[in-house]
């Protein structure tokens, strides 16, 4: 295994509204330490898809760019961030014998293959197999089977498959702008991996990470992942609704938004007899005005509302079709670019009647200044997703656990997070 010094990780986490490339090397007590990052604004994405391949290619290589500058590492390879419609899950089950012996990480290993072996249509493609639990010779609830005894050996788990098209659209640019696809990583899985504790993983909770264009859902029980989802509906949707009902250019009504923007109507003031009272209201310039007007708060919060309030509707029906929705105390783990809108904790609380928490990313180490926000959960959660998955193949061997990246040739897999040549 390579020592602290030399293991480098690198997240590449592409969305709707900005790219997000990170560098992170482990430390002397394997944490990860961020010692590069490049931002820039996405182009070509929407709704989790690509829609212009060269716009996109240019925004990957302006990230990839600034993270090789700030890091001193050349970028050729990458885990990558999924999102977008094309994303479908199920849950499965596999089983291997045993015959009375120790459990070791080969049976482990195919009783995850057969629970992989489900029929899938042509066109789509399997992203992640990761193990909700396994059973003993009867005996269930078990997290790790390696090292018992037994003669049947039985595992649980979550397989999250994406459309092989979709996957191709996203490859080109990234190979256009010198990135290899070391593996995909659902959003929310990633998000999860830096914003959940683990008494919200054991006792269940969803994680809701909400972004630009869209909202993907991750519900956890019993510490392990049992259903995935992507709502293909996010902040953007807001931004087009005042852009519309204010007669906005849509930069515009993406700063009135953030600056002036509440998801709850009844959380304002009312309006005295002479207009709004001071701060309550906002100058903007519409189309077709020659000089700015006032607005008032109320209205643009009376646009909000009903939008924010439908997404949460949304996600209250993904939770309910799961079959999940009392089996989750922990309530909801709130997100993403998105959930920094005034407001809008208390409209899911209301919605989804569950407890929520807005969270960033914890535990942060090195150049993290503008990290601190919940926009970058999914981008950081991508370093934690592989220094995870390296420790355990380190240790159990590859196919094995907690993580799953069936996309890769096990027999290549020591260097499945192929290592940056410093540049």
């Amino acid at each position: 295994m390579v020592g602290s010094e030399d293991t480098v990780l690198v997240g590449l986490d592409i969305g709707t509204s900005k790219v997000c490339a990170l560098v992170a090397h482990l430390d002397e007590d394997r944490r990860v330490r961020i010692i590069g990052a490049g931002v820039v604004p996405s182009l070509g994405m929407r709704k989790g898809g690509v829609v212009n391949m060269d716009a996109l290619a240019k925004a990957i290589e302006g990230a990839k760019d600034k993270a090789e500058r700030t890091s001193g590492y050349e970028i050729t390879s990458a885990l990558v961030s999924l999102s977008g419609a094309q994303i479908a899950s199920q849950n499965s089950k596999g089983m291997s014998g045993v015959a009375g012996r120790t459990i070791g990480p080969d049976d482990t290993g195919r009783a995850i293959e057969a629970a992989r072996s489900i029929a899938i249509p042509y066109n789509r493609q399997v992203v992640h197999v990761i193990p909700r639990g396994y059973i003993v010779d009867g005996q269930d609830g078990i997290k790790s089977a390696i090292g018992m005894h037994g003669y049947r050996l039985e595992v649980e788990a979550h397989i999250v498959t994406a459309s092989a098209t979709a996957l191709r659209n996203l490859e080109k640019p990234l190979e256009a702008a010198g990135v290899a696809v070391d593996g995909w990583v659902l959003s929310s899985l990633a998000a999860g991996e830096v914003v959940l504790t683990e008494t919200e993983r054991e006792m269940g909770a969803v994680v809701c990470d909400v972004g630009a264009g869209t909202t993907d859902l991750a519900i956890y029980i019993e510490g392990a992942v049992w259903h995935t989802a992507v709502i293909p509906v996010g902040g953007d949707h807001v931004t087009s609704d005042i852009a519309q009902g204010l007669h906005l250019p849509q930069e515009t009504a993406e700063t009135v938004k953030k600056r002036h923007g509440h998801a709850r109507l009844g959380a304002l003031g009312e309006a005295g007899p002479g207009g709004p009272t001071e701060g309550e209201a906002f100058a903007v310039r519409p189309f077709g005005q020659e000089r700015s007007v006032q607005i008032d708060r109320r209205e643009l919060a009376g646009i909000i509302e009903p939008r924010v309030e439908e997404l949460f509707s949304l996600v209250r029906q993904e939770i309910k079709r799961s079959g999940y929705d009392g089996l989750m105390p922990a309530g909801m783990i709130l997100t993403g670019g998105s959930s920094q809108l005034t407001g809008i904790r208390d409209a899911a609380a209301d919605v989804l009647r569950l407890p929520v928490r807005l969270a960033s990313p914890m535990d942060l180490r090195g150049l993290v200044d503008q990290l601190h926000s919940p926009a970058y959960s999914a981008s950081l959660g991508l370093l934690h997703w592989a220094r995870l998955q390296e420790e355990q193949m380190a240790l159990e061997g590859p196919g094995v656990g907690r993580f799953i990246l069936p996309r890769l040739d096990w027999s290549s897999a020591a260097a499945w997070l192929r290592r940056l040549l410093p540049g």
